[in-house]
């Protein structure tokens, strides 16, 4: 009962952690928009491009740190950085909260495509799963397989979900992304994201002091 109660805590932290990322403007937050003013299925089909790029690297991660026994020092330092990565994506999320970026043009071949191509030429996508996601990576080993496929499945989820409501509403009416409802959004994100940034850099350099002073 421990570890489900314990594994329905984490899933309770993935989902916050990626609905506030997915909330914070970025390239595919940017193509969503532009492409969901004449698609109202554009959010979905670019989700659908973004798992293509992000289901194999989600899994590559996963397998290559089963095949090592990750030392403490190690998971220290990669909750250290990805918590400091947290924190300052919020911290540019809040300086950037008045800019709007719905006028930035997205790719001319299909939404599909747009997220493959969007996701795979973020380098700050790669960046993110590099630290804060292998720190998650590394929470849900914990609980198997099975649990690492339901937390990969939720995170993505929370991509399609969130575009694809995004992409609906602007199809529906564009007056629905007005700049209060964009600031809004991104301090919320902001307030999640440092707020858990700085609880994995705590946790981190709390068992960092403890294994330099054992």
């Amino acid at each position: 009962m421990e570890l489900i109660s314990d594994f329905n805590l984490f899933l309770f932290s993935v989902v916050l952690i990626s609905m506030s990322g997915v909330m914070l403007p970025g390239p595919l937050f940017a193509v969503t928009i532009q492409r969901a003013t004449k698609w109202k299925t554009a959010g979905a089909l670019i989700a659908l491009g973004h798992g293509v790029i992000e289901f194999p690297l989600m899994f590559l991660i996963y397998l290559v740190l089963s095949q090592f026994v990750i030392p403490d020092s190690v998971q220290s330092a990669i909750g250290i950085v990805g918590g400091s990565l947290m924190i300052y994506m919020g911290v540019q999320a809040f300086r950037n909260r008045k800019n709007n970026e719905t006028e930035k043009k997205g790719s001319h071949r299909d939404s599909l495509l747009a997220g493959i191509w969007t996701s795979a030429a973020n380098a700050g996508f790669i960046l993110w799963w590099l630290t804060v996601g292998t720190a998650l990576i590394l929470n849900a080993r914990k609980f198997g397989f099975f649990g690492f496929s339901v937390f990969a499945g939720v995170h993505w989820l929370c991509d399609f979900i969130w575009y694809s409501i995004l992409a609906f509403a602007i199809f529906k009416s564009r007056r629905f992304w007005t700049q209060k409802v964009h600031e809004a959004v991104a301090l919320f994100c902001v307030a999640v994201f440092v707020g858990f940034g700085a609880y994995f850099f705590g946790s981190a350099l709390l068992t960092a002091i403890t294994l330099l002073r054992a």
